[in-house]
Parts: structure tokens; sequence; C-alpha cells
């Protein structure tokens, strides 16, 4: 059975719980208490995961961090129908390829803004919230002229790919970076920012 290292209020972590509920694949969460404590900086965790983040999961002893290459593994492992990760389909991947590495950015960025907010975590703030502005526009637009074409999902598919589950939960919590006064939505629809 998979191990989750999780943080429950991590999006990164909801990211990955979401995706192996949706392939229904058995899991279990290893609570990492993340603040105030800083359990994922301390010596037993770095032996996990040296670079001291969440998520990571452990498969049969096998061990993975970052949200976006546990997407492609558990994608590539566990969906039998190929559709959220196409490996046959190049362009395809590499589509999938470069939203996932904007999740990354937005990672950086919103999700930056929260651990700040909620957090208190020393940073640029107003670069952070800048950036996420600023990927929440390329966002909007490409969904927006996506919705034009007949399209719902962020890559060229019918149907969502692990793309649509790495950009969704910061997206969705960016309210708590005080991105107010906007409404953000991603839901197969498109994102208003």
């Amino acid at each position: 059975m998979i191990t989750l290292y999780n943080y429950e209020l991590s999006g990164n972590c909801y990211k990955i719980r979401l995706f192996l509920t949706m392939l229904n694949v058995p899991f279990h969460t290893a609570a990492v208490a993340f603040y105030p404590e800083a359990e994922h900086k301390q010596p037993a965790f770095l032996r996990i995961n040296p670079l001291g983040q969440l998520p990571v999961i452990e498969d049969d002893g096998f061990y993975l961090r970052d949200a976006q290459a546990i997407l492609v593994y558990l994608a590539s492992q566990y969906d039998a129908s190929g559709l959220w990760y196409p490996r046959d389909n190049p362009k395809r991947l590499g589509e999938i390829s470069q939203w996932l590495a904007f999740a990354d950015a937005i990672t950086a960025t919103a999700s930056a803004a929260r651990l700040h907010d909620g957090l208190l975590y020393d940073l640029d703030i107003q670069a952070a919230r800048d950036g996420a502005h600023r990927l929440f526009r390329v966002l909007d637009e490409h969904l927006w002229m996506a919705e034009q074409e007949g399209r719902s999902w962020i890559c060229s598919e019918e149907h969502p790919t692990i793309a649509d589950i790495a950009c969704f939960p910061y997206i969705m919590l960016a309210e708590e970076g005080a991105f107010t006064g906007r409404t953000t939505q991603l839901s197969g629809g498109g994102l208003i920012v």
C-alpha cells in the first residue's frame, strides 16, 4: 500500500490525495508536523527527502518526492486507461509537462503567499502575489481560448489530465494568499481571476 507523507493543509499533498482517490488506489497517510514543529526539516524526514519538502510517497520501497513527479508516476503506474497521462502521445506529454512546470510556478507564488499569510513565513510577499497574478492571467487566457474552441480542460484533450490536477489546488486556495476581491475558479469551464 502507498504511504503518503502528508500535511493536511498542503495543496501539493492535497493533489496527491485527490488523484489517488480518483484512481481508487488504496493509500494511507503518515502525518508530518509541518507547522510549527517543522518536522519536514528534521534529520529523520531529511533521510526520506533531503530537500525537506512535502509530499513524498513510498510505494513498495520506492520513494518519490515532488508533487508533479508523483502525479506522473501514479498515472503511469496505476491508470490503465492512459487518459490522465497518455504515454503514447508525445505532443500531449509535452503539453502536460509544460503545465506541470507551470503548477510548480504556482506553488512558488500562490502557495508562498499562503505560507506568508497563514504561517507567517518571511518572504517577499509582493513578489509572490505579483507572480501569482501573472500566472493566473496566463492560465485564465489559456482556458478562455480553449473554451472558445470547445475544450474544457487545460490540455487539448476531451477529458482532464494530471495537468488539471496539478494546477487545481492553489487556484482553489488562492483566497488564502490574499488574492481578495477576485473570483478564482478552475472547474473544466475556466478560471476567472
